[in-house]
């Protein structure tokens, strides 16, 4: 009995997954559950694993391969890898007395093209042929191969994030095939190909810079009550719950707070629609091998301090080790992510499309400034907000930031949640 190897669910908004890397080739046996395939998506590298024991009969997507839920991957027979590599055994002949009946052949159709006497021979397909999923989009959209050029599947084929990449860039910039030739490297250069997600990384954010209206707006935030309360109350926090007393937790809150008093923030445009959304569901971005990964706290404004510490703590050792699942990373409806932990004084952080707003945290400098008259010497932090101006309008954008700078400068609005 033979069992399909299918590609699993890939999460919320990932509809495509790239075959990376095969870890059994065809006539091996396998145990259950052992992996068997590596599948790269937009997100993360995914393992399929052996839906039963037995040998791999067949191998049908090859890596570089684009392939959708629920496509069959390969087939494993039930068996012994012996069983598997001998020649089916051949009919042992019959009596001489025995009539041979006539053998009838049904004509197959060839799976190539049909050569024709006196017609010239076929030429192969190019080395950056579609895959059928890209081939399918670009006979929608009217795309001819030569216009995207070389892909980045395997052997330069073009893939299904290729064509959306190609249809991303506005036409007047879209460069010509001669434009995409691979030059000469020089001495001491290297090229390597780009990843799936490092791809979809570089798609992602153009597409929200095409797309939204994005503006950002700056605030500074004195951060010495934090500093005080979190130097009171660590070791005792951690005593309790088993958790160190982070600076991210006090902005999670702040941002749901805020978040509730200006639900546009927090909402999406879909059409000529907006979605509010009656939960916060935090993304929270990591820094990962592969790059920045943005996992989620689902419903954080139902957590508390010590909860949103221990959640953020887990999801950040799951990205670094490689284990965080795409289910993770999906639905998020806001983003806070911190450049102050590289030395970050300020910048401008990018929406993740769906979402209206995002807020960047930076590093952390004492300054001189004027406080009742005087001037003392605070740690602050620059504070910024990018939004999209198409649902959020500027005053809602600073009113926002505003409430996250005073719940953060006086912690204890948090804790009595005004």
């Amino acid at each position: 009995m033979a069992t399909d190897i299918l590609v699993p669910t890939l999460g919320e908004s990932v509809s495509t997954a790239t075959v990376a890397r095969w870890l059994k080739k065809a006539g091996e046996a396998v145990a259950v559950d052992e992996p068997l395939v590596e599948l790269e998506t937009d997100k993360v590298t995914v393992e399929v694993n052996a839906p039963s024991a037995g040998v791999i009969e067949s191998i049908a997507a090859e890596e570089g391969a684009e392939v959708e839920p629920g496509a069959v991957l390969g087939v494993i027979a039930a068996g012994g890898a012996a069983a598997a590599a001998k020649p089916a055994p051949k009919a042992a002949p019959g009596p001489a007395s025995a009539v041979a009946q006539p053998k009838v052949e049904t004509p197959r159709v060839p799976a190539g093209p049909v050569a024709v006497p006196g017609a010239p021979a076929t030429a192969a397909p190019a080395p950056h042929a579609p895959l059928p999923a890209a081939a399918k989009l670009m006979t929608e959209n009217k795309i001819s191969a030569e216009q995207i050029g070389p892909g980045t599947a395997k052997d330069g084929r073009i893939s299904k994030g290729d064509v959306l990449d190609f249809l991303s860039r506005p036409a007047a910039a879209a460069p010509t095939p001669a434009a995409k030739t691979a030059r000469t490297l020089e001495e001491g250069e290297e090229r390597v190909k780009m990843t799936r997600l490092r791809i979809t990384i570089a798609r992602r954010l153009k597409e929200a810079q095409n797309t939204a209206a994005m503006l950002t707006t700056f605030n500074e935030v004195d951060m010495s009550a934090v500093m005080a309360l979190r130097s009171e109350y660590r070791d005792v926090f951690e005593k309790a719950h088993g958790v160190r007393l982070g600076f991210m937790s006090f902005f999670v809150k702040a941002c749901v707070a805020a978040l509730r008093e200006f639900p546009a923030v927090n909402a999406e445009i879909a059409g000529d629609e907006i979605i509010y959304k009656h939960f916060v569901h935090m993304g929270v971005a990591v820094g990962g091998p592969s790059g920045l990964v943005v996992p989620v706290l689902r419903n954080a404004d139902q957590m508390g301090f010590a909860e949103i510490e221990k959640t953020i703590g887990n999801l950040g050792k799951r990205v670094r080790d490689g284990q965080l699942k795409l289910e993770e990373m999906a639905g998020g409806s806001f983003t806070i992510t911190n450049g102050g932990v590289y030395g970050s004084l300020m910048s401008t952080p990018i929406l993740n499309p769906p979402q209206s707003g995002i807020l960047g945290m930076h590093k952390i400098q004492d300054r001189p400034m004027v406080i009742g008259g005087k001037i003392e010497v605070r740690p602050m932090m620059y504070l910024a907000l990018s939004y999209d101006h198409r649902i959020v309008d500027g005053k809602e954008a600073v009113s926002f930031l505003v409430r996250v700078k005073e719940s953060v400068e006086d912690p204890r609005r948090l804790m009595l949640d005004i």
